[in-house]
């Protein structure tokens, strides 16, 4: 799930072209731009939200976004056999925690609770910390359903939640977009799962999605989420790609290498291209439209179906109508990528997909059903009213004459794009991938059906989320959509695809003029100060 990238954009002249061009495309779609007296310095102008959502209960949408499934643990514990993975692994707390996953003290009794609190104060060695390193306590935090986003379900039926005696393991949204307090366990380092109690809709940076994928004991089923070898080529971070012939180990390989597969980002598009771009917020729902690192969702519960029906289940792309998606997206690569797949899940004994349970019959490539699925309606529209409600973290504490510097820095360098007051709604704007990147150069791979841009690609990491899936299939150019810039204090690294590891190396001209998103500022104090009205950035304006 992917909103968040990079920072300001100056008023250069091409910045200024790009702009015109989009806001003439806005135009025509008949999308309001409006300034206050006030505020013509302070953005792009467009105030209206041009991709309204609707909303249901946001308490029900609570529970949706922490506990549902809609099914996929079928895919979690039949198909990648996760749990039953981490279990031959003998995965501890300690190890939950080093892959970067979230423990909610709520869901603890008091006495184990206190148990983890005293050996938290120790050296964490066995002898010291026995739950800690306990297998066995792992088993339990999972039945007590405290490992944020990692939900067992009681599948067999019999009144009771036990992984160990058939009950199933599935996934939720809040594995990626909710931290804690870490009111009980700080790790002080983004490296680290915390223990506390829940803050829903905070990116979590510290999240080991390859290493926990590599856990599975049939990692091969996530075989779409591959750098693939596709068409005699292969897109992504890897000098090869993989198979369908590749080993398990070949596989774990991949997952397990931090310079393929970072820690904090995931790869959002299972199209065989080895895209992992970053984790980002799912609060405040409301101020930010288009979804998706290239805006390729304009609604947010058809971003959030296709999360459940593609993402959390990768076995739709192996029925008919993943096959029929997979062609309008990617053509003969996706229809290589579906035969592929259904080898891989026949000779790793995956029957009975696709699991998630969705609505069927739907028109295939529709943005509300992309491969002719569609989740739970109005569990959809809940989870809107739950991460609409979900307030913005405070700024950070910085100084104040540094950062009102810094605002008016941003001010003069970036609004052309952005937004100086962050409770402003986001500008819908879709950018040109060489106003942001001025090394674009991008290759034809193949032709689509209009409005479908061409499959393309340019070298470098920094195009590769937009190599097949854009936002051309609902009408728009192809490109980056624009940032929220909230909670940037908590951010460990920027841009999409996490390359640039700090504020200061956003800033500054050491980058070069040719790396993606080179806009700076040229003196130290300017960079402090600009680093300080963004570390400071909330919706209290």
């Amino acid at each position: 799930m992917s909103t968040q990238r990079g920072t300001c954009v100056p008023h250069s002249a091409r910045s200024v072209v790009a702009l015109g061009a989009l806001t003439a495309l806005l135009a025509c779609a008949g999308i309001a731009q409006t300034r206050g007296p006030h505020k013509t310095m302070d953005g792009p102008g467009i105030t209206v939200n041009p991709f309204p959502h609707e909303t249901g209960n946001a308490e029900s949408g609570q529970q949706v976004f922490r506990f549902e499934t809609f099914g996929n643990e079928g895919f979690w514990t039949d198909a990648a056999r996760l749990p039953q993975g981490m279990m031959a692994a003998r995965v501890t707390p300690l190890a939950v925690l080093r892959l970067g996953l979230n423990v909610d003290s709520d869901a603890l009794d008091s006495q184990t609770r206190q148990t983890l609190a005293r050996e938290l104060r120790t050296n964490l060695r066995p002898d010291n910390a026995p739950m800690l390193n306990d297998p066995n306590a792992t088993i339990a935090l999972i039945n007590a359903n405290a490992v944020i986003g990692v939900v067992p379900k009681d599948t067999n039926g019999d009144g009771t939640i036990n992984i160990l005696a058939g009950d199933k393991v599935g996934v939720t949204c809040a594995s990626c977009h909710s931290i804690t307090d870490a009111s009980l366990f700080d790790p002080g380092t983004p490296r680290l799962g915390s223990i506390g109690r829940r803050l829903d809709g905070r990116a979590v940076h510290s999240i080991d999605v390859g290493g926990i994928f590599a856990l599975a004991a049939n990692s091969r089923a996530l075989y779409p989420d591959l750098q693939l070898e596709l068409g005699g080529m292969t897109i992504g971070r890897a000098r090869r790609g993989l198979t369908e012939n590749s080993t398990e180990a070949e596989v774990d390989a991949y997952f397990t290498n931090e310079e393929f597969y970072p820690r904090g980002l995931f790869d959002d598009t299972p199209d065989g291209v080895g895209n992992p771009v970053q984790n980002t917020p799912l609060f405040r729902t409301d101020l930010s439209a288009p979804h998706g690192t290239a805006g390729e969702h304009a609604v947010l519960d058809n971003f959030g179906n296709a999360v459940y029906t593609l993402l959390l289940d990768m076995t739709t792309l192996a029925t008919p109508e993943g096959r029929e998606f997979l062609n309008i997206r990617a053509g003969a690569a996706g229809e290589e990528l579906h035969q592929d797949y259904v080898k891989v899940l026949r000779e790793t004994g995956v029957t009975g997909y696709p699991f998630v349970r969705a609505a069927t019959g739907l028109k295939v490539g529709d943005p509300a059903s992309p491969a002719g699925r569609r989740v739970d309606n109005q569990k959809l529209l809940d989870m809107n009213a739950y991460t609409d409600s979900l307030p913005a973290p405070p700024g950070a504490r910085v100084n104040r004459a540094s950062a009102a510097r810094g605002r008016q820095l941003f001010r003069k360098n970036c609004t052309s794009c952005h937004n100086v007051d962050q409770s402003l709604f986001v500008p819908p704007l879709i950018l040109n991938p060489k106003t942001v990147f001025p090394g674009y150069n991008p290759t034809m791979l193949g032709m689509r059906m209009p409005p479908q841009t061409p499959v393309q690609n340019s070298p470098g990491f920094f195009d590769d989320k937009f190599v097949v899936v854009d936002a051309s299939d609902r009408g728009e150019r192809r490109g980056n959509a624009l940032a929220l810039l909230l909670d940037l204090d908590r951010k460990p690294q920027f841009l999409h695809d996490g390359t640039v590891p700090s504020l200061e190396s956003l800033v500054s001209p050491a980058r070069g003029k040719r790396a993606p998103h080179p806009f700076y500022i040229h003196t130290p104090r300017g960079r402090r100060d600009m680093i300080a009205f963004l570390r400071s950035l909330d919706t209290d304006d």
